[in-house]
């Protein structure tokens, strides 16, 4: 049986050549599609990079688009891709596996924040693309010292991308929610905590009820909550991890 051809959408997203084109240059390419849709994506969502709008932007009409796109599927999938650039680039060569496990998560919250429409992008199976596939790169990195095999690093680096994943998804939401309730954390966690003061019964919620009295929600959060948040999850994390490496380890010796 003959190998299986890379397909072209796996082939547009790795920017390998599909074909001879014959004629003059195209006056587009796969990056500048790319680069004004995350362009308005970064500006308005990704609801608002359409391919109208993106043909718009750029002087052409939609359907040229598809001279450099397959669907908008694809577009989505390059414009994901291009938006997880750069690669994080190694740290020292003696750096703990903790610190850079720590370091990537990081950095890869901080591609959230630079492209907040990225978590609303479906998972949809594992890396493919050169950028994507360069950061599971450095996350097998920062485990090359451990003895974890194969499968537990993959374990390892999927758990701690989603918690980046999911942590940032729900700091930006409760922010948009305060912002538009013209609320700071402070003032909605007291009234939060105040409304469900009159309705949690003790006998049925004895828990929440000894949590809401003990005053935690009326504390005024220092400015940096959302990030001590943040840490304390992924410290959480980390001591998993070191757990089972370090069980690992015993049971190896």
């Amino acid at each position: 049986m003959a190998e299986r051809e890379i397909p072209d959408d796996l082939a547009r997203l790795w920017r390998l050549p599909l074909g001879t084109r014959l004629g003059r240059p195209a006056e587009l390419d796969v990056d500048t599609v790319v680069r004004t849709a995350i362009d308005l994506a970064d500006r308005t969502g990704l609801s608002g990079a359409t391919l109208p709008k993106i043909a718009a932007a750029l002087g052409v009409t939609p359907m040229s688009l598809y001279r450099h796109i397959g669907s908008k599927d694809e577009l989505i999938a390059l414009m994901s891709d291009a938006a997880f650039g750069p690669i994080p680039q190694p740290g020292p060569g003696d750096e703990p596996w903790r610190s850079a496990l720590s370091r990537w998560a990081r950095e890869q919250f901080a591609v959230f924040e630079r492209h907040p429409w990225l978590v609303q992008i479906p998972i949809s199976g594992p890396p493919r693309g050169p950028n994507a596939v360069g950061w599971m790169d450095a996350g097998l990195r920062a485990l090359r010292a451990t003895d974890a095999d194969w499968g537990a690093k993959i374990g390892v680096i999927t758990v701690l991308s989603g918690y980046v994943r999911q942590g940032f998804l729900m700091a930006n939401q409760l922010d948009t929610a305060h912002r538009a309730a013209d609320l700071d954390e402070s003032r909605a966690l007291r009234i939060y905590s105040r409304e469900l003061t009159r309705l949690v019964d003790p006998h049925r919620f004895p828990d929440v009820a000894e949590l809401l009295a003990a005053g935690l929600f009326e504390s005024v959060p220092p400015p940096d909550t959302a990030d001590e948040d943040f840490t304390f999850g992924l410290e959480l994390i980390l001591d998993g991890i070191a757990g089972v490496l370090e069980g690992d380890e015993k049971t190896r010796a």
